[in-house]
């Protein structure tokens, strides 16, 4: 069963900002990293359970090709994301959030 999937503003725009930053350094780079948080974000919703607890209640699931992982919940029928997090910030921001 596929879960809803809801985006937090602050992952929202973590995601939205991502995509700009990638799309100007190469144009269509920004379109291939949408595509791949769309692919973690889908397989989360398809396997909620799968991916490993990173803090508290706070799932995590790697993306590939790029340094960020998509943070979320579970939450009565629906995920939440929580965050669209490079691997470099600091991770008490993502954790702050839950």
């Amino acid at each position: 069963m596929t879960l809803k999937v809801v985006f937090r503003p602050a992952a929202r725009a973590e995601f939205d900002g991502a995509s700009l930053w990638y799309e100007d350094r190469r144009p269509g780079l920004g379109v291939q990293f949408v595509a791949e948080i769309d692919r973690a974000v889908n397989l989360a919703s398809k396997y909620p359970d799968r991916y490993p607890i990173k803090h508290k209640e706070i799932r995590g699931i790697q993306a590939h090709r790029f340094p960020y992982s998509v943070f979320y919940t579970v939450e009565a029928r629906q995920i939440v994301v929580l965050a669209v997090f490079h691997a470099r910030r600091e991770p008490a921001i993502w954790q702050a959030r839950a």
